[in-house]
């Protein structure tokens, strides 16, 4: 086995996302051969000791992979750590799933003010997998926005908006309730920032609660705000067979 940059092996053996290696390896977490390791590294596991706090990493050690489906609530962020103080996703978890060999992380985001479905995971292949803009996950959104959206709007919003010079992907959008305020299902291909806010506000209805309620084929179904499960092996399978 070659040598490989340390931020793709921890992604690799399910350790972490890129990011939160990256994280881990700044902040001093991760050495190899004894000395504290640095962004860029590259290392072989067949012969570097890589440790994570004192830990040897190999992939018979690693941890087991978890799938877990969130509600997230409005005001709590997707990251794993904040420097405000703010409340996470991983706070919501339960305690066995915050355990440090497991080191879950959120697949994607949503915004503070947002709620609904979002995916968590120590699958590092997986993560980049579900958030590379060339696997197009469909995610499925309940909007309210401020007053009655026409059908031109409409036909606007589906067929795509220029936001910073660029036009966004084609979307479905479905009018569930007329009546201001309107709620709309939108369902997005892609995941420009905060895209479903700012063509609401384009096109002159801003958002007023926006909720996620499906990541591709899983649904968040009854499962209560700020609640946690685990994905079924069927739902875990149809996901991994993605990669």
């Amino acid at each position: 086995m070659s040598d490989e940059k340390l931020q793709k092996l921890l992604s690799q053996w399910g350790v972490a996302s890129r990011r939160q290696a990256e994280r881990l390896i700044t902040n001093g977490h991760i050495t190899v051969n004894g000395v504290k390791a640095h962004i860029g590294q590259r290392a072989n596991p067949v012969v570097d000791d890589i440790r994570i706090d004192g830990r040897p990493l190999n992939p018979d050690n690693r941890p087991d992979n978890h799938y877990v489906l969130l509600n997230k609530p409005r005001g709590v962020v997707s990251t794993c750590d904040d420097p405000q103080g703010r409340k996470t996703v991983l706070d919501l978890l339960p305690h066995k799933l915050r355990q440090g060999d497991i080191r879950l992380h959120p697949v994607g985001r949503l915004d503070t003010d947002s709620t609904g479905a979002l995916l968590l995971t120590n699958h590092g292949q997986l993560t980049q997998t579900l958030t590379h803009p060339r696997h197009h996950i469909p995610k499925t959104y309940r909007v309210r926005v401020q007053g009655t959206p026409n059908s031109a709007c409409i036909d606007k919003w589906r067929r795509g908006v220029s936001l910073a010079g660029k036009l966004t992907a084609p979307a479905q959008v479905k009018v569930l309730h007329p009546k201001s305020p309107a709620l709309l299902e939108i369902v997005l291909r892609e995941g420009r920032n905060r895209q479903i806010r700012r063509v609401a506000e384009q096109l002159g209805h801003p958002v007023i609660s926006l909720h996620r309620s499906a990541i591709d084929f899983i649904d968040l179904g009854d499962l209560p705000s700020g609640k946690c499960r685990e994905l079924t092996s069927q739902e875990a399978d149809k996901l991994l067979a993605l990669i």
